[in-house]
């Protein structure tokens, strides 16, 4: 039987203000990427996050991404390349520090938001992340957009590097995310974004906006958890991937 991976950006509550259903995503992927107080988050609610995921026996990640919780994380910030990796240690550090106090494992790393973007095409900014990774969580894993300058770098560095793609997100020619900002960039259908992963997962090809398709590979697969749809999106191709043969299960053991 193929496994694969269901993933999503969770714990990114902040103070009273609230993000998503956590509590019904976990039960339902297989790993979940924690904010770590930078793009949302605060100690109160990674530990909070941190603790369900555990006891939904979910894989925990820390999702590192720009000091930024007004954007969500979601506009570039002028940074050098150095700035990015000690904001990287930084945030990881963080999570793995309260993450001890559950006694949970945090087995990767994901880069989130804007952060992210920026590294999938620029080479110094990728190799900062996975620095910051291999020096101050050498037991991580790293999760790189697949095809991306982040997924190269991590295999360079020797990182256990995999590959995801994302379920409710469209594609550039280039396999990059298509800008938020564009018409289509996101997919709230759950049928369509479910029927699109079965048949990139049976083919290697990935659809992109402009009616052609990217060759990609993937161990996991991304839900964002701050979109509406996404319980119900998250539910429907967990069924979906289930009912052609697929075990979900994490790609770190």
């Amino acid at each position: 039987m193929t496994t694969i991976d269901l993933n999503s950006d969770l714990g990114e509550s902040f103070g009273p203000w609230l993000m998503g259903d956590d509590k019904s995503m976990l039960s339902i992927v297989s790993s979940a990427n924690i904010a770590c107080g930078g793009h949302a988050s605060d100690p109160d609610t990674m530990l909070e996050t941190l603790s369900l995921a555990k006891e939904n026996n979910v894989t925990i990640g820390a999702h590192p991404g720009f000091a930024d919780k007004e954007a969500f994380g979601r506009r570039l910030l002028p940074m050098s390349a150095a700035q990015v990796e000690t904001l990287v240690a930084t945030q990881v550090g963080a999570l793995i520090g309260v993450a001890g106090l559950t006694n949970a494992r945090v087995q990767y790393v994901k880069a989130h938001g804007a952060l992210a973007n920026w590294a999938a095409a620029t080479p110094d900014i990728a190799l900062a992340i996975a620095t910051a990774v291999k020096k101050s969580a050498p037991g991580c894993a790293l999760l790189a957009i697949s095809g991306t300058e982040l997924e190269h770098a991590g295999m360079h560095l020797g990182l256990d590097t995999y590959s995801e793609v994302f379920a409710d997100r469209a594609y550039q020619s280039n396999g990059q995310l298509v800008p938020r900002s564009v018409d289509g960039s996101v997919i709230h259908d759950a049928k369509a974004a479910g029927d699109r992963l079965i048949e990139f997962l049976r083919s290697g090809d990935m659809p992109t906006i402009d009616g052609g398709s990217v060759k990609l590979k993937a161990e996991s697969i991304c839900i964002h958890g701050d979109n509406p749809a996404a319980v119900a999106m998250a539910k429907n191709l967990r069924e979906q991937l289930q009912s052609e043969g697929f075990s979900i299960r994490s790609f770190v053991s």
